[in-house]
């Protein structure tokens, strides 16, 4: 009789010890999100520090198009709920959605273990309304990770976003999602998160009803881990039983690390997908 392997989870979500220097990629987000935010500052375009809740990070950077604006696009940074990533980091990925007319609004958020996943979701569904309230029309979409699962929680049929707000929703794409959180239950991570199985079930987007008629696409590169190449599958698979539309993209040859960059060119197929283009 065959025997199941164990499976080491601790080992399943860790990106970066598979990514050739990986521990590179950090200190070249903040310079190149640095360089963006001074460029965009310099014209104008730039809206710091907007407020949507009462934690110092309950924080916003919204970034402006030059000419006609087109509606709203958001990016959830990820990290596990906890890293210390905060919208500074990622200014630079606005550049796609800007070229094509659309605002970006990039958000903060409290992190763990000071407050539990299921407010982390509460505090981006203010964000994103806060975002809507600035700028008008259609509203876009896209996080990574961690924020990959933020995003596809707000096309749940439980999502804190109100009625008005989910219906200005065309396009949703989690990108690198972590869709059910019941196996980071059994991670080191835990200790942070607090994960319990009532909070892991009601916070997981695979095991939730998708919003009516919302249109998704699971983004994920082929070279990332296992585990996330899975969970992406799984969203898709799920919610094609339910009347929205969905697919998974599987982009050749992209990690963990470098699966974001596309946001940056206006032409790339994510940018594109995410734009609905």
């Amino acid at each position: 009789m065959s025997t199941i392997e164990p499976i080491d989870w601790d080992d399943a979500y860790s990106n970066f010890a598979y990514i050739p220097e990986g521990y590179k990629y950090p200190a070249k987000w903040v310079a190149l999100a640095a360089q963006f935010r001074e460029e965009m500052s310099e014209k104008g375009l730039f809206k710091a520090d907007l407020t949507y809740g009462d934690h110092d990070r309950n924080r916003l950077d919204l970034f402006m198009p030059w000419g006609d604006l087109n509606g709203l696009a958001v990016f959830v940074h990820g990290g596990y709920w906890m890293e210390d990533f905060d919208k500074s980091v990622w200014s630079h990925l606005a550049k796609g959605a800007l070229a094509h007319g659309f605002a970006v609004a990039i958000p903060s958020y409290a992190l763990c273990p000071d407050v539990r996943v299921s407010d982390i979701t509460v505090q981006v569904g203010l964000a994103i309304s806060r975002a809507a309230s600035e700028i008008a029309g259609p509203i876009h979409l896209t996080g990574h990770s961690a924020g990959g699962h933020l995003v596809a929680r707000m096309a749940t049929s439980t999502s804190p976003l109100t009625h008005e707000i989910r219906q200005r929703i065309r396009k949703a794409v989690p990108i690198s999602a972590l869709a059910d959180l019941r196996p980071l239950m059994k991670t080191q991570m835990n200790e942070t998160l607090r994960l319990d199985p009532v909070e892991a079930r009601l916070e997981s987007p695979a095991l939730l009803e998708p919003q009516e008629g919302i249109d998704v696409t699971a983004w994920v590169g082929s070279a990332e881990r296992p585990e996330f190449v899975r969970q992406s599958a799984l969203l898709a698979n799920i919610w094609s039983g339910f009347d929205c539309r969905v697919d998974v993209v599987e982009e050749p040859h992209k990690h963990h690390a470098d699966i974001i960059e596309g946001l940056m060119e206006p032409e790339h197929p994510l940018t594109r997908n995410l734009l609905c283009l």
